[in-house]
């Protein structure tokens, strides 16, 4: 190959460029982003970022110095437009294209929104852009907030806005937030530490509307209450970016299908990170976006798959100064106990804890507060056991 061209400067696409020059391609390298920024690290907008402990330097995940050994093209604040359907063009909106041998889908996903979320007040929080107008919201006085959305990016912005002063409702449709990726009993106990972190929380509760002419001014929901709000944050879910995809030869459906080794359904073109559906999985979490890359370059290079992306899952969130951490593969109807520590009053005792899912005398999956090394011992015989069976399954 003379020319790879990825697209998206996000960090999948980041590490999928250090794969590629780690891993001895030595011709043109293409990086395309349709934001103005180089690669930076999302996960403390909701955070670090939001309360001012950290500012834009700590985001970057790269400096001069990498940049030059990187040896690339780098082609911001344009979007991708078009795929030829041979995978050998990448067609921009500014009329450019890029001819290339190989191709790394890194565009990510969008953050959902709400209909006529137009009005001033409104945020969604994914992108650096996003941070900074919130932030610059958040700073001019103690005002009422309504997230909308009680998944990972609602419960950290919510913990941050509070950490901040302000008055925080939260609003989730499902009896609880957090239950898909927890479980019943776990996301109650995420339902404490909103309500020990002085949150509101209003779960079973849809959003029928936003008030406001110009301004936001409240969020109606679905039991008739209005809520009054200065600031609406809508953290409810991501729609992965292929619209600029559609009339390729690639199969879309929740993202970029690839099969286990990230490959698509052209040989030379991969897929990774927030984009990409990975032998029928599609995650949304920092661990997979900076593993998938090895074997998705690995692959692209050998013009087909020879190595798999498969991982245990494995996630983090921060929360009203608890780290939640999750590694496994939950399903409905598996057994939760605490193996470590304590809850207090529902939610996690001083020490934290660590539970363990169990399914036929197994343990499938594991969730720990405040007990990182714990976790990541039971993380790492989750991935031996893995293996074991990965190989059991080749060798049969």
């Amino acid at each position: 190959m003379r020319t790879v061209t990825i697209v998206g400067a996000s960090l999948s696409g980041l590490y999928a460029a250090r794969e590629l020059r780690a891993q001895g391609y030595d011709g043109r390298l293409v990086i395309v982003g349709d934001e103005p920024h180089h690669p930076y690290d999302r996960p403390p907008l909701s955070k670090d970022f939001l309360t001012g402990r950290a500012d834009e330097t700590q985001l970057a995940l790269t400096d001069t110095e990498e940049t030059a050994e990187l040896d690339a093209e780098w082609i911001l604040g344009v979007r991708a437009r078009a795929l030829d359907a041979r995978g050998r063009t990448v067609l921009l909106d500014d009329g450019r294209t890029v001819s290339t041998d190989g191709v790394v889908i890194a565009t990510g996903a969008s953050a959902r929104r709400l209909p006529g979320d137009t009005l001033a007040g409104v945020h969604t929080l994914r992108t650096l852009d996003d941070a900074r107008a919130l932030r610059e919201k958040l700073t001019r006085g103690p005002c009422r907030v309504v997230v909308i959305g009680g998944g990972f990016i609602g419960a950290e912005t919510a913990s941050s806005c509070s950490s901040l002063g302000h008055s925080v409702t939260v609003v989730e449709a499902a009896p609880l937030p957090l239950v898909p990726q927890l479980g019943a009993e776990m996301a109650a106990v995420c339902a404490a530490l909103h309500h020990r972190g002085g949150v509101d929380l209003v779960t079973g509760t849809g959003v029928t509307g936003l008030r406001g002419t110009t301004t936001v001014t409240g969020v109606d929901l679905t039991d008739g209450r209005t809520l009054p709000a200065d600031i609406v944050i809508v953290g409810i879910g991501a729609t992965p970016n292929t619209a600029w995809l559609v009339g390729s030869a690639l199969a879309l459906h929740d993202g970029v299908l690839c099969d286990d080794g990230c490959v698509t359904a052209l040989p030379q073109v991969v897929a990774v990170g927030d984009v990409a559906c990975v032998g029928g999985t599609r995650a949304e979490h920092w661990t997979s976006a900076t593993q998938q890359p090895r074997a998705a370059v690995t692959n692209l290079l050998a013009g087909r798959t020879v190595e798999t992306a498969t991982a245990v899952p494995y996630f983090w969130s921060d929360q009203y100064g608890a780290r939640i951490q999750f590694a496994g593969r939950r399903t409905d109807g598996d057994t939760v106990r605490i193996a470590e520590g304590e809850l207090s009053d529902g939610a996690p005792a001083e020490g934290g804890f660590l539970a363990r899912y169990e399914r036929d005398g197994r343990t499938t999956a594991v969730l720990a507060v405040d007990r990182p090394r714990p976790l990541m011992r039971a993380r790492r015989e989750l991935a031996r056991e893995a293996e074991e069976e990965r190989v059991q399954s080749a060798a049969g």
